[in-house]
């Protein structure tokens, strides 16, 4: 045991000698990038790991670090929060990382959203998580929200969040009741009516979908003009469902 190198100290399955490696002064980035890919690994080898004085200074250590599933909490956010915008979405896009860590990626990136430029924030449309497209959808650059519109990870749930928000831009509302994919969705449609921003045209072929004691409901809610939510009603009295 006591012969093993460092290269093969990190393929040990004993404990002790994990320990050992991890707090060796010779420990590479490189093998601790190796090391890392390890599922197994002790919670307390990875918090010795997280002392070591020269392999935590690359980039890739610190991520492999705290994306790894049994990487302990109060190592593993601290270390996200240190994450370049990019590294935060791929680690809340990642199979192995633990729910609550992604969901913590996700929090921090939506934070930073103000403050990254227009062109992270259109690839971060396009491909980041469910939750950081719906957030996106309240961004002011038309393309920013067009663009989460077409995210495939992006759900309903999150669209009519999006659409119900007192910020909720005009262009937000127009982009989806003319959308493919969210303008034919029944509670989308429903979310749209109870906006201020809804056209005419729009929301009419939308209500003549909707049962007249429904529409009516959702009429109350709604803070579309009293002219246009009058017509609505009028048009649907004509050939009630």
């Amino acid at each position: 045991m006591e012969d093993l190198n460092l290269e093969e100290q990190i393929h040990s399955a004993g404990r002790d000698i994990l320990l050992r490696a991890v707090a060796d002064p010779a420990l590479t980035a490189d093998l601790a990038l190796a090391l890392l890919k390890r599922a197994d690994l002790p919670g307390d080898v990875l918090e010795q790991l997280a002392k070591h004085p020269s392999a935590l200074k690359l980039r890739k250590v610190k991520i492999a670090l705290a994306c790894h599933p049994r990487a302990p909490r109060h190592l593993s956010v601290p270390l996200i929060r240190q994450f370049y915008s990019f590294d935060l979405m791929k680690a809340a896009l990642s199979s192995i990382v633990p729910a609550d860590v992604k969901r913590t990626a996700d929090e921090i990136l939506i934070a930073r959203l103000k403050t990254i430029t227009l062109g992270e924030r259109l690839t971060l449309a396009r491909q980041a998580s469910t939750r950081i497209a719906g957030a996106l959808l309240l961004d002011p650059e038309t393309r920013v929200l067009r663009a989460a519109l077409e995210n495939s990870r992006l759900t309903e749930v999150y669209v009519v969040e999006a659409v119900l928000k007192p910020s909720a831009s005009m262009a937000l509302i127009q982009a989806v009741s003319r959308h493919v994919r969210w303008s034919c969705r029944r509670d989308v449609q429903i979310a749209l009516l109870r906006t201020k921003h809804l056209s005419l045209a729009r929301a009419l072929a939308f209500a003549r979908g909707i049962p007249l004691p429904q529409l009516r409901e959702i009429l109350e809610a709604s803070r579309l003009p009293a002219k246009i939510k009058n017509q609505l009603l009028r048009e649907c009295q004509k050939n009630p469902r």
